[in-house]
């Protein structure tokens, strides 16, 4: 289990000066890397391609940070938080540190 999953609310809490702070949805895993939403956009430079109907252009894409630079959102402190493991009848479940709360 990963202390970052898919859905999860993180906020950015180090790296480029306008991504620090921002808030968003991590929309996927990618070993190390997370990508989310609105954060860490990039301009592509896309070729165009008639066969397949896609049109050329600068297309803003979503690049992945590390999640070292991530911290999980806490709802009830409004802060990023740390999280733990705890496990309660054989089911192991992440927690935050600062109030050990279960993340939903």
């Amino acid at each position: 289990m990963k202390r970052i999953q898919t859905g999860d609310e993180v906020i950015v809490i180090a790296g480029k000066a306008e991504n620090k702070g921002k808030r968003g949805k991590v929309l996927s895993v990618h070993g190390d890397r997370v990508i989310v939403d609105g954060v860490n956009q990039v301009s592509k430079h896309v070729k165009p391609n008639p066969q397949l109907g896609i049109e050329g252009g600068v297309v803003k894409k979503n690049a992945s940070i590390h999640v070292s630079n991530v911290m999980l959102f806490n709802p009830e402190t409004g802060k990023g938080d740390r999280v733990g493991f705890k496990i309660e009848d054989g089911v192991k479940f992440r927690v935050f540190k600062s109030n050990g709360a279960k993340v939903s």
